[in-house]
């Protein structure tokens, strides 16, 4: 199961910091993780960046193991 990391707002909307999801590809990990945490979930989700293992992930068909970990991170603003 691949290791799920949120960060900032998506873990609010989560209501957890971690999860683990059993998933093929970025475009189905987008899709349970909208069905697990609802409508509030899905619209953070659509604006965030994920990272397999440290490295951006923007097409859906990104593939995902068992052994990596995604990270969730929302836009963020500083300097």
């Amino acid at each position: 199961m691949a290791g799920i990391r949120f960060f900032a707002a998506a873990a609010e909307a989560a209501g957890s910091e971690t999860t683990t999801v059993d998933v093929a590809s970025i475009g189905d990990l987008r899709m349970i993780l909208s069905d697990r945490h609802g409508a509030e979930f899905a619209k953070i989700l659509s604006r965030c960046s994920l990272l397999v293992n440290g490295i951006r992930a923007a097409d859906d068909a990104v593939p995902l193991a068992g052994t990596d970990t995604v990270d969730v991170l929302p836009p963020f603003a500083g300097g």
